[in-house]
C-alpha cells in the first residue's frame, strides 16, 4: 500500500515544510526541547534553499549566497510539541536587504493550523575571504522576492 501525499495547505505567503521530530529530540519531561526548534527550523531552510541550488559544500570560497551568518534570533514557545512526529515549518522573508535579511518562521502541525513556536532571525550575507557584508546574488535575490510577507 502506497500513501499519498496530503495536499500542501493554501498559505497566503511563504511556504510549509515538513520536519520530523524523534524521540531523542524530547527533553526528560517529554517535550521537545527548546534547543531543537531552532535546529528544526534550520533543516527547513536548508532544504529550501538547497530546492534553489544554494547549498555549502564544504569551500567558503565557492559557497555564494549560503556563506552567511546569525547576526539574531529570537523566538517565542507558544505551545508545547510533546510527541514525535511529522510537523512542519511555515518559512517567509520579512525583509530583504542589500546584504542581510530577516525571516520568520513558525514551527507548526502539518496543516499549519496550530503554532507550537514563532520567531525570527537576522541573516547577513559574508565575503568569503574578508568576512564582511556582501551583497545576495540576484538568483538568490529572485527567489526571496517570492517569499516576502505582505505588508499589512
Amino acid at each position: 500500500m502506497t500513501a499519498e501525499a496530503l495536499p500542501a495547505p493554501a498559505l497566503s505567503y511563504g511556504r510549509l515544510l515538513p520536519v520530523s521530530v524523534h524521540f531523542d529530540d524530547l527533553d526528560a519531561l517529554g517535550m521537545l526541547h527548546n534547543a531543537r526548534y531552532p535546529l528544526l527550523v534550520e533543516r527547513a531552510w536548508t532544504e529550501f534553499w538547497q530546492e534553489h541550488g544554494v547549498r555549502f559544500d564544504g569551500d567558503w570560497a565557492t559557497a555564494g549566497d549560503a556563506c552567511n551568518v546569525v547576526k539574531e534570533l529570537l523566538i517565542s514557545y507558544e505551545a508545547p510539541v510533546t510527541r514525535s512526529g511529522t510537523y512542519a515549518v511555515h518559512l517567509w522573508l520579512e525583509r530583504l536587504g542589500s546584504t542581510g535579511l530577516t525571516y520568520g518562521f513558525r514551527f507548526c502541525s502539518p496543516d499549519g493550523a496550530t503554532t507550537y513556536a514563532q520567531g525570527t532571525r537576522v541573516l547577513v550575507r559574508l565575503d568569503a575571504a574578508t568576512l564582511r557584508p556582501t551583497p545576495w546574488s540576484e538568483t538568490f535575490r529572485a527567489v526571496g522576492q517570492e517569499l516576502l510577507r505582505p505588508a499589512g
